[in-house]
This record gives structure tokens, sequence and C-alpha cells, in this order.
């Protein structure tokens, strides 16, 4: 996916996140793996403001697949504005994209990316239906 495409999915979600100084690996620069932690917890904030602080219960979020395409090295101090939309909505699922912007200039994309949402009753390990308040608010858009 481009960055493009990525900003032109239905917008559901800005996280504005703070890099650590922690953040940085032996190069200088924001390691790889923190990409998809920002992406995680913009989604996580997200799921939180649908369903509450909880959200875990007998089913809930699962990600199947996820992945990203890194754009450009991010150092700290900075702050980043990683931007949440919605992509292919199924029976189950939601495809979920992200594009990690630098907030003080939001030309500056760091990375872009996707993750698909898999619901799932926890119990039986299997896929269910999307709760009927995230569909709705999904078909809303």
């Amino acid at each position: 996916m481009s960055s493009h495409e990525a900003a032109a999915s239905k917008p559901l979600y800005v996280s504005q996140q703070r890099i650590r100084w922690g953040d940085m690996d032996a190069f200088g620069h924001v390691n790889n793996t923190l990409y998809f932690r920002f992406m995680e917890q913009c989604r996580i904030e997200w799921l939180e403001e649908v369903f509450g602080p909880t959200i875990a219960g007998e089913e809930g979020p699962v990600i199947v697949n996820a992945h990203c395409n890194f754009r450009r090295q991010m150092k700290y101090p900075a702050s980043i504005l990683v931007q949440m939309g919605a992509g292919h909505l199924g029976r189950t699922s939601v495809e979920t994209t992200y594009v990690i912007r630098d907030a003080a200039d939001e030309q500056i994309i760091y990375a872009d990316g996707a993750a698909k949402i898999v619901w799932v009753d926890f119990k039986k390990e299997k896929s269910t239906a999307l709760p009927e308040k995230l569909r709705q608010l999904l078909t809303s858009l």
C-alpha cells in the first residue's frame, strides 16, 4: 500500500505520540519494530474510545496480519501523528490502515502500513461477527 492509498482510506482516529530516547537503536534511529508499536497504540486508543477501557472479554480483536512500509528514519526527540483509517470491511474483519507523520511537519511521512483486525470468540477460538456497534461506526464513515 502506498502512503496515498493509506491516507485515502476512511479516517477513524489520530494518535499523537512522543518518540522516547530509548526507542532508538544502536544506529541512532528508531528501531523498525517500534513502528508497529506506534500503530498498535493508535489502534488500542481507538478501540478503547469505541468500547471503553476494557475491550477484552469473551470475544475481541485479534490481528491476523500487519505490514509497514518504512519511508523515512525517525529520531529522538520528536512527536508523531499516527493516522488510522478503515479499509475493507468484512463480516468478521476490518482492514485498518496507518500513516505515521511528523507532528511538527505533517508533510513528512515516516511510514505507512496496515493491519487486519478479526473479531474472535476466544472460547471457541474462531472468528465471529464484528460487534454491531463497531459495524455501525465503520459503515457510517
